[in-house]
């Protein structure tokens, strides 16, 4: 098991964010967590990279060296999580240098689909599509046991969205990388996550894999998802 999460809860001031979560995610594994706005699931994302305290419980990774290399996290807008005034093969490399880690900027971007030249390039001068797989670039670069993706494709359009999540998915799998998928479009998980946790109102209301959340839901909130047409006809 690489990442355990044991009976988190968060407040903020008055309102409880979450209410005594409680997952684990196997290497290799994808466990896509899906909710509607407000549920808890981007603070939850905070708090297992550690970039927000918990009120209570705690987070166990499985692995050796430092934290911040074993988790990357990937954001929803990536060009907001590289420096404007840096190229994105500069960006690329400095935690590879970081760590002493033998890697190349230009192997890197074409595993993730763009071309060497790439690295010359400014955050301004690429789609938002080509910075995300720069963002995953940067990402694997550092060999993580984790991958937490927060909203990673919501900003981009449908058919950049498939591309994305294809390449975390074949990304995790050959590097044996465990990931968190956070989002509110379920119609993205059965693409990519081995099991799907939805969250409301701060709990765990639902658990299984994509298959058994969309087609023999137990939780009246998410089978009320369901007949919302919250995700696409073409997931069946």
């Amino acid at each position: 098991m690489i990442l355990k999460v044991e009976h988190i809860r968060k407040n903020f001031g008055d309102k409880r964010v979450l209410d005594d979560i409680n997952f684990s995610v196997a290497a290799g594994e994808c466990v896509g967590i899906v909710g509607l706005s407000g549920c808890g699931k981007s603070t939850l994302a905070k708090i297992i990279a550690r970039l927000l305290p918990s009120d209570d419980g705690q987070i166990i990774l499985n692995s050796d060296g430092a934290f911040y290399r074993n988790v990357q996290m990937i954001f929803q807008t990536p060009e907001d999580s590289f420096n404007p005034r840096r190229t994105l093969g500069q960006s690329i490399a400095e935690p590879l240098e970081n760590y002493g880690i033998n890697a190349r900027v230009e192997d890197l971007l074409r595993e993730v689909g763009l071309p060497a030249a790439y690295a010359e390039r400014y955050p301004r001068e690429v789609s938002g599509g080509e910075c995300q797989r720069a963002a995953i670039a940067r990402a694997i670069g550092v060999v993580p046991k984790l991958l937490i993706c927060d909203e990673a494709t919501s900003a981009l359009d449908v058919t950049i969205q498939a591309q994305i999540v294809a390449l975390i998915k074949k990304l995790c799998v050959e590097k044996n990388i465990a990931c968190l998928f956070i989002t509110h479009d379920l119609a993205l998980l059965p693409r990519l996550a081995d099991r799907v946790i939805v969250l409301h109102l701060g709990k765990i209301v639902e658990e299984g894999t994509p298959e058994q959340v969309i087609h023999a839901a137990k939780s009246p909130f998410t089978r009320q998802l369901m007949a919302s047409n919250f995700f696409a006809e073409e997931v069946f």
